[in-house]
């Protein structure tokens, strides 16, 4: 059993074989008191030794009582208004114009398994054996609302899910405007705080700061996760390493605006907070409706960063993503952008297609610039049908002809996107958002669909299923180029444009969800300008995300190794591309590209029929390694082992299930001279089994290769009699090692 109730104390314990919580009920005020999270304690029949309460200057809720101050004692789902001046996790405004709530503890349900939330992505389980659900019901007996906050406690991970619903049981409408997936109270301010931030072409970069007094927070206000925030953080202690040491882990299934917050009081409370963003929100509830927050998920681990990521990792990839790709090996691509932009003919096209599939490439996928007449990024966005003078047989002819080559075939959509001049422009220009009177913004030439609207997520449907349903497609890359700007729909009334943000991105998820079970057998790719919406919420529909737009070798270390805190590497997308690469010119050996781009699902980016006869060679031996090896990757645990933020050099590895085979990536960014020797401890090996590297006549035990290290001594120059006539690696150097059990 996951779930303990202390009946007569009213406390509950949610306790696996790693991690445990625990929580009780106010006995006056009858809120919700937090008392611990972490490292899997005893149950006992109470937890009362853990109450603090002390008199301190401050409100109290109750007279002749001077220690019932919420300012003073940890919660649960806390309110602001009633003795806690910290920031609060919901808000809730009646028709007077009072945000006052006191949501007071009514009862408690579990249930096996875990609940399906509509309309929106979660985590699942495929047995109930696998989980428990614990549901608090709260009510607030002056607003007759109920808040019911829902607690799932995996049998075997360290995890716990949150989430929370209102519902209004009165004859009044309420405006919700505020409502956080979780927050809980942590007795502790020793945290340093790692967020993934960054820009277009440079994503998910590790930040780490120490936790100061007051509030630090990561957030979206764009309509989608965006490249500068990504919907995680972690919480570690100053100790805390990849391998050791304790960590909590906060993420957010969802793609829009979101706030990750933590604030620390005076008295070294941190209180942690994720969820929809409160800005420029709000949300009309009428009476008998609901309104469901996204799902959050937190992860404990007290073995370091690397054993949080491995959580979320499994979790993500085997109860998050779904459908028939979830398992399946991904298919290696070649995809057309870098290698001629809008620049293309079905010659062209074919010419690429039939050049990679001798070279191992198994799917090809057609880029921007296939419909209307999109010449470049001023036009077409809405008129999804087929160029015939680029494309004289049409999508359906063009993809007959690449599975005629023995590949697979993939295409490009960006389906909220509207282009002026276009049909769809023209018939529906009321179908943008847009604020009236006001001009809408642009963003590369393109403007935004309501997608908070259903006759337009119909029509976009309908313009998508007809190329689909025709064609032989495989694959689709669903792209989304630019944030929402002047955020207005026109058939929302005043008060409930708040809602716009939200409705919208609800609007992508449905017609993700149409598309998907009408077509079970295409693999989704999500991107948005690269990074830009690589989130849980959209795994749960497209099972692997464009990273970024920058496809360089070196700055990838640092935007993959960054997106790897959270996101397995069946979910990033990694290609090989040309040099000088297109957006920093730089010149990294083939070798190099793919050895990072291995590291995720593969694929290239270039104009493959203008490599050389050697680099194809180089092509050929690529694809075969990692058709060898895609299911160890794709499945595999990940391990970080060096810094790219810390150091010239990176290195990770991946490590069978079964402990029985690895791989080690290994990448120095820039040559030095007369280098020391140098050693690579690894880790999650079977330190019983001695392990060959492959390639070499070099074996070692598993021990010693986590204690002492793997030697790189003579991997990466040719041995000669005296230094000046050693070949020398140069700068961007890497190399991947296969380790195998004897």
């Amino acid at each position: 059993m996951t779930i303990l109730i202390n009946e007569a104390n009213q406390e509950f314990h949610l306790q696996n074989n790693t991690i445990s919580y625990v929580f009780r009920v106010l006995e006056k005020s009858k809120q919700l008191e937090q008392l611990y999270y972490g490292k899997k304690i005893t149950h006992r029949s109470s937890f009362a030794h853990l109450i603090e309460r002390e008199v301190r200057p401050s409100s109290n809720m109750f007279e002749g009582d001077h220690t019932s101050s919420l300012e003073h004692i940890k919660q649960e789902y806390p309110s602001y208004g009633t003795t806690d001046f910290r920031y609060p996790a919901h808000a809730v405004t009646n028709k007077q114009g009072s945000h006052v709530t006191t949501f007071q503890y009514d009862h408690y349900e579990i249930q096996k398994g875990k609940p399906y939330l509509p309309g929106l992505p979660a985590t699942y389980v495929e047995s109930d054996q696998e989980a428990d659900t614990l549901l608090i019901t709260l009510k607030d007996p002056v607003l007759n609302l109920r808040l019911v906050l829902a607690y799932t406690i995996f049998a075997n991970r360290p995890v716990i899910t949150r989430h929370a619903r209102f519902i209004n049981d009165s004859d009044q409408d309420y405006q919700i405007e505020n409502a956080m997936s979780a927050s809980v109270d942590l007795a502790s301010d020793q945290f340093e705080l790692l967020q993934l931030n960054g820009a277009w072409a440079r994503e998910t970069h590790v930040e780490v700061n120490q936790l100061a007094t007051g509030i630090q927070s990561i957030s979206s206000t764009q309509g989608a996760s965006s490249h500068v925030h990504n919907p995680f953080f972690a919480l570690k202690r100053p100790e805390t390493t990849e391998h050791t040491g304790e960590v909590y882990g906060f993420s957010l299934i969802y793609s829009g605006n979101f706030l990750g917050q933590v604030e620390v009081d005076t008295y070294g409370v941190s209180r942690v907070m994720i969820g929809i963003n409160p800005f420029r929100f709000s949300w009309k509830l009428t009476p008998n409706q609901s309104f469901q927050t996204p799902e959050a998920i937190m992860v404990f681990s007290d073995k370091g960063l690397n054993g949080m990521s491995q959580a979320y990792h499994s979790l993500y990839r085997e109860r998050l993503a779904r459908g028939y790709w979830r398992d399946r090996a991904r298919p290696i691509l070649i995809n057309n952008w870098e290698a001629t932009y809008f620049d293309f003919n079905e010659e062209k096209v074919l010419e690429i297609a039939a050049t990679a599939k001798d070279l191992g490439v198994e799917l090809f996928v057609l880029d921007d610039g296939w419909f209307g007449e999109r010449h470049d990024d001023s036009s077409s966005l809405g008129d999804w049908f087929e160029n015939k003078n680029k494309l004289p047989n049409g999508i359906k002819g063009l993809s007959e002809k690449i599975e005629d080559l023995g590949m697979q075939f993939g295409l490009w959509f960006e389906p909220e996107m509207v282009s002026k001049g276009t049909k769809l422009f023209e018939e529906h220009p009321d179908w943008l958002i847009a604020s009236p009177n006001r001009e809408p913004s642009h963003g590369r030439n393109q403007y935004i669909l309501d997608f908070s609207r259903q006759e337009v997520v119909n029509h976009v449907y309908r313009l998508m299923d007809n190329i689909m349903r025709d064609a032989k497609i495989s694959y689709i890359k669903w792209d989304m180029n630019r944030f929402m700007t002047e955020v207005y729909s026109k058939v929302l009334p005043p008060d409930q444009q708040g809602e716009v943000f939200h409705r919208y991105i609800l609007g992508v998820y449905s017609l993700y969800e149409r598309l998907i079970k009408k077509y079970p057998k295409i693999l989704f790719e999500s991107c948005a300008g690269g990074g830009g919406r690589f989130d849980p919420g959209m795994l749960y529909y497209a099972p692997q995300t464009w990273t970024s737009d920058n496809t360089d070798a070196v700055e990838r270390l640092k935007i993959q190794y960054g997106i790897s805190m959270a996101y397995p590497l069946s979910s990033i997308g990694s290609h090989v591309s040309a040099i000088p690469n297109h957006q920093v010119g730089r010149m990294a050996p083939i070798e190099t590209r793919a050895n990072v781009a291995y590291f995720g699902t593969f694929g290239y980016e270039l104009d493959i029929t203008q490599l050389t006869d050697a680099e194809k060679t180089i092509v050929k031996q690529q694809t075969t390694f990692f058709k060898e090896r895609r299911e160890l990757i794709q499945k595999g645990t990940f391990h970080r082992l060096l810094n790219p933020f810390e150091s010239n050099e990176t290195a990770w590895m991946v490590v069978a299930n079964d402990q029985s085979e690895a791989i080690v990536g290994y990448y120095q960014v820039l040559a030095r001279p007369n280098e020391r020797y140098k050693r690579i401890k690894l880790t999650g090996l079977n330190p019983n089994q001695c392990y060959a590297i492959e390639g070499t006549d070099k074996t070692y035990y598993g021990d010693e290769l986590m204690n002492i290290g793997m030697i790189l001594a003579d991997n990466f120059t040719d041995r000669a009699d005296e230094y000046w006539s050693q070949e020398k690696p140069g700068d961007y150097n890497s190399k991947v090692f296969v380790l195998k059990t004897i």
